[in-house]
This record gives structure tokens, C-alpha cells and sequence, in this order.
């Protein structure tokens, strides 16, 4: 794949979806027509361009001193580069049990080197942590559009499918992080132009959060965005 076209435009309410450069996956594209364009295997998503995004606004955004998670951490790769690059204690969570132990492989192997890793827990979303628990919230959502006709029915499909409109998982997330957040706390959340920026935009107004665009880059069937999202004051609601 080419190298992506950067955007560093600051309004968030710039809609990056006529930007891709052709037509995004149909909902009825089979599991091998997707598993050739992310490069996916079986039981757990691996790092693609999406996670790299994410792993980069973390290391920018997040502080050594913060309390991080990373929610839908597939293989752990972004809670680890987090980590290693930060400094900060990062906990990693995935409701798949198989890519929970891969990310715990990969955190004990880090250890086993002298990095601090990370620790791994199972749950959906935000459900299993307290409230105020978290300084920055990083996730990467499941969000490729699917028709119900075409579900996969396995594991793979809770890292990739979001349902009819590709928001099905990130309006639940949208509706739960707020309370996990701590003061002054923030998520990092990818949107892809396959999910309706505008509809993900107007679905963390109406969750009580300010967007901002951290980052944006252009492939050939999507255009992937990095959102801040900051709890909006009760001062400013």
C-alpha cells in the first residue's frame, strides 16, 4: 500500500469522507475480500495503518504520569508502544479471549526484556474498571459497515464488524467512556469515513464531549481520523 496523505487541519467538523481516493468496501464483501485489504488473520486483529495511527496520537498525547487504557487491544501492539514510548502504566482490555492472550504474551515478553509492559484484563469495553480510573482512553473500534445477511459469526468479527451503519460499537463506547474518564481526562478514538464522520461527530456531541482532529491520513477506500474527545464542562453544556 502507498504511503497515506497527512491532514492536520484543526476543525474536526471538516468531513473527511470525500477524500478517499475510491470506493469503500461494500457491506457484502466477503471475509477474504477484507482479510486482503487489513492483512487479518483468524482469531485477532494484527497492527495495521489504523493502529499505528492510534499508537502515534497516543505517544503524543498521552503523559508519563498518566493512568491509560487501551480498549479492543486485539494483539496489544498499541498498549506496548504506548507504554514503551511513554512511560505511562497501561492497562489493555479485549473482550476476545484469544487476542487477551496474545496480548499477555507480548506483555510478559516485554518484561522479560526490561520494558515496563502492561497489564491485559478481559472485559466489554469500560464495564470492568471504576469510575475516574483512566487519564486518556485509547480504542480503535470495530467499525466496518456489515450486512447481517453477511456476518462472520467468529472471532474476527468482534474486532471488525460494527453492524449495518459501522457505529455499533462506538455508541456504546461513546455513551460509557465519559465515566472512566478522570478530571481533565481524554479518549482517543479512530473514525473511519466508512462510518459516517459527521453521524460519529454528532453521536460524541450528544454523549457530552468536545471533538478535536489529532490526526488524519487518506488510503485508496477510507480516509482514518483521530478524535480528542474531551468531556464538556457542565459550564459549557
Amino acid at each position: 500500500m502507498s504511503g497515506p496523505d497527512h491532514d492536520s487541519g484543526p476543525d474536526a467538523r471538516d468531513d473527511p469522507g470525500s477524500e478517499a481516493g475510491s470506493d469503500p468496501p461494500s457491506p457484502g464483501d466477503t471475509r477474504d475480500d477484507l482479510a486482503e485489504r487489513r492483512g487479518i488473520e483468524t482469531e485477532v486483529y494484527q497492527p495495521a495503518e489504523d493502529s499505528a495511527m492510534l499508537a502515534g496520537a497516543g505517544v503524543d498525547c498521552v503523559a508519563p504520569d498518566h493512568r491509560v487504557l487501551e480498549v479492543g487491544t486485539g494483539s496489544g501492539w498499541v498498549a506496548e508502544r504506548v507504554a514503551d514510548e511513554v512511560g505511562a502504566r497501561v492497562v489493555a482490555s479485549d473482550l476476545n479471549p484469544a487476542a487477551c492472550r496474545r496480548a499477555r504474551e507480548r506483555a510478559m515478553a516485554a518484561r522479560h526484556e526490561g520494558r515496563p509492559g502492561y497489564e491485559v484484563v478481559r472485559g466489554d469495553l469500560v464495564a470492568p474498571f471504576r469510575d475516574e480510573a483512566f487519564d486518556a482512553v485509547l480504542f480503535n473500534p470495530p467499525y466496518l459497515p456489515t450486512d447481517p445477511d453477511a456476518e462472520w459469526d467468529d472471532r474476527m468479527e468482534l474486532a471488525l464488524s460494527g453492524g449495518e451503519t459501522g457505529r455499533a460499537v462506538i455508541e456504546p463506547f461513546l455513551d460509557a467512556v465519559g465515566r472512566v474518564l478522570a478530571p481533565d481526562g481524554f479518549a482517543l478514538l479512530l473514525v473511519s469515513s466508512l462510518t459516517g464522520f459527521e453521524a460519529v461527530l454528532d453521536l460524541a456531541d450528544a454523549a457530552g464531549f468536545d471533538a478535536d482532529r489529532v490526526r488524519q491520513e487518506s488510503y485508496p477506500f477510507e480516509v482514518l481520523t483521530i478524535l480528542r474527545l474531551t468531556p464538556r464542562s457542565s459550564d459549557n453544556a
